[in-house]
């Protein structure tokens, strides 16, 4: 049986992995939802990620920054 994760891998809550990425654990979901990284689900029904794959998105994916309002033309 294939795994997703390595044994050794650490496996991350919701508000663990919205504290890596300074967002809310609800964007974090949606982000999972849309295909940005994994989650696996405990038998709870509760998510987790893996934390090699949270880094890694953190390292080379992550989100936009945010820039700056534009100013409004009058």
């Amino acid at each position: 049986m294939a795994r997703s994760h390595t044994q050794t891998d650490r496996l991350l809550t919701p508000a663990e992995v919205a504290a890596l990425l300074r967002v809310d654990p609800k964007t974090v979901t949606r982000w999972a939802d849309q295909g940005k990284f994994h989650s696996i689900r405990t038998l709870g029904g509760h998510r987790r990620y893996s934390e090699a794959e949270i880094k890694a998105f953190l390292a080379g994916s992550g989100p936009a920054p945010r820039r700056a309002p534009r100013a409004r033309l009058a």
